[in-house]
């Protein structure tokens, strides 16, 4: 009689990987238990025993998304030699990131959820403080490159700072729509020719005009 073979060992890494994928896919409510351990390669009680629950290995592959997918860009923002291209570099390889075919569209931290049940509000603010990192980030590039000469000191980069984010935040939503890495980059062609002006600085009073406004949601 055949002996039988050893049961293959549990990689953790790459259920956490496959799993990242799938939450990229479809969201954190929209990627049900049955689907994760599928994808995984495991049973729920093994889910449970190497990650504790399901929102504890959300945490953990959007960690694993932000060290894979998010090192090219600290590595453009610390190596791009003005902060003009630092910004411009982050959003062209975006625009060619975000339409990849080898892993889901857009951004797992822009899209994973954004709307969803009450009960898991504690998980949108953990997303809404990852994302506010990203953009704290990208203000200080902004900031150092007033102290180094190459932005105007009358820029105001915490403005800029949200201006740009929301440009990503929009690739993204693009991308996931099905926008091609042209329009895309057509983009972030208009996104930068606003630089100067937004170099030039924001008149506060502008600012507290606007927020004043009652303006309809778009």
């Amino acid at each position: 009689m055949a002996e039988r073979g050893r049961p293959r060992a549990f990689d953790r890494d790459e259920a956490l990987r496959r799993a990242m994928v799938l939450f990229w896919q479809r969201g954190y409510d929209g990627a049900s238990l049955g689907e994760l351990t599928e994808a995984m390669g495991i049973n729920r009680p093994s889910l449970y025993a190497a990650f504790g629950s399901k929102e504890a290995l959300f945490r953990e592959a959007v960690a694993l998304y932000d060290a894979t997918e998010g090192a090219p860009i600290q590595e453009k923002i610390e190596q791009s030699p003005t902060a003009r291209q630092a910004v411009e570099a982050v959003l062209r390889h975006n625009a060619r990131a975000y339409v990849r075919t080898d892993v889901p569209r857009g951004c797992l931290v822009v899209l994973a959820a954004l709307i969803g049940t009450p009960e898991h509000e504690d998980l949108r603010c953990f997303l809404k403080e990852n994302r506010k990192g990203a953009e704290d980030y990208l203000c200080q590039r902004i900031a150092r490159g007033i102290s180094d000469g190459d932005v105007p000191a009358t820029a105001d980069p915490a403005a800029m700072a949200r201006f740009y984010t929301t440009v990503n935040q929009g690739l993204s939503i693009q991308a996931r729509d099905g926008a091609s890495m042209e329009v895309l980059d057509s983009v972030v062609d208009a996104a930068m020719v606003a630089w100067d002006g937004l170099t030039a600085g924001t008149p506060s009073t502008k600012s507290t005009a606007r927020a004043g406004q009652n303006n309809p949601s778009i």
